[in-house]
């Protein structure tokens, strides 16, 4: 590899060079990421980023910087996340996918801030909620399914695919255990939907929301609400689904009405059911597999957007479940 080949110069011009400090980061802690992962390292001179190393360190490491540009230069603030991203993808050979990302904004949030998939895991998801009339979207935490999804919905509102936005999760707690919370019914469930509170709050602004809730626009529930109903015109999110029983899915499936879309999110590391009580979200997948306008995503600890403990941290309780296969499975 020449020199001419990892000179970044051409990349780099006096009227871009907001990129080299977007890549760079705050006090060079991205740079810093780069150099301790691919034991290189990277300095800015005379308008280029200059990458030594052994060949092919130095090769992963121009390839990881490139595709950075490539997000800078679409506008993305790059961070620890998408840093740690992109060298996983050039470690498997798959940094061309990020121009995959690029573009593509979901929604705006209530601060002017675009909300988009940040990997391409999220992005498979999206596309399918955005395809398919039902879409069955699972994964470990911070993997963005529950936000994804409300930014799908509240965007489907704005631009008035759908009338209404319900909202709506079992309330699990080891068994439904609503009569032991203090308050009124609302007051009951209100610590079972808080997530879902928060990811509207954040697109919408707590003033909008509550507004759209007076009108009946937005419907925050627990799952045994949907029971008799059917749900025309409306954007449909059914949250924490591995805590559904059989009865529980096919229930809310069956509540699809005409120019409606269910989006069914949940993690099946995390069923909080009795024992030996079997997953409606699992039996769901199971069922639905090939069924037309259904579309199925699994995403994976590579799709966690939060912060980097806990993508280690659900590695860390996957290797022991792996290790335990056989064992306490439901």
């Amino acid at each position: 590899m020449n020199w001419s080949e990892v000179s970044l110069e051409q990349r780099i011009s006096i009227e871009r060079l907001e990129q080299a400090v977007n890549i760079f980061g705050s006090f060079d802690e991205n740079i810093r990421l780069l150099e301790q992962e691919f034991s290189v390292t990277v300095v800015n001179r005379d308008g280029e980023l200059r990458v030594s190393g052994e060949p092919e360190d130095t090769m992963l490491a121009c390839k990881a910087i490139q595709a950075l540009l490539t997000l800078s230069s679409r506008g993305e603030a790059i961070g620890e996340q998408n840093v740690r991203y992109v060298i996983g993808l050039v470690r498997s050979g798959k940094e061309e996918q990020i121009t995959e990302l690029t573009g593509d904004v979901l929604c705006i949030s209530a601060k002017g801030r675009p909300i988009k998939p940040k990997t391409i895991g999220q992005k498979e998801y999206i596309s399918s909620v955005l395809k398919n009339t039902i879409t069955i979207g699972v994964g470990p935490a911070g993997t963005g399914k529950t936000y994804l999804a409300v930014a799908a919905a509240v965007q489907a509102f704005r631009d008035k695919q759908v009338n209404r936005i319900i909202l709506t999760r079992p309330a699990v707690e080891a068994g439904e255990r609503l009569g032991f919370l203090p308050g009124d019914l609302q007051s009951k469930v209100d610590p079972y939907l808080r997530p879902l509170y928060d990811a509207l709050f954040d697109m919408l602004g707590a003033e909008t929301y509550q507004k759209y809730l007076e009108r009946g626009n937005i419907e925050v529930a627990p799952l045994a609400y949907m029971r008799g109903r059917t749900l025309d015109d409306s954007f449909i999110i059914l949250d924490e689904a591995q805590n559904t029983s059989r009865e529980q899915m096919k229930m809310f499936l069956t509540r699809l009405g005409f120019g409606s879309k269910i989006v069914i999110t949940g993690d099946v590391t995390q069923i909080d059911l009795p024992d030996g009580k079997p997953s409606g979200l699992r039996e769901a997948m199971r069922v639905l597999k090939n069924v037309e306008g259904i579309g199925i995503c699994e995403l994976t600890n590579a799709d966690v957007v939060r912060h980097v403990m806990v993508q280690r941290i659900v590695e860390a309780y996957e290797r022991d479940a792996n290790r335990k296969t056989g064992k306490g499975t439901r």
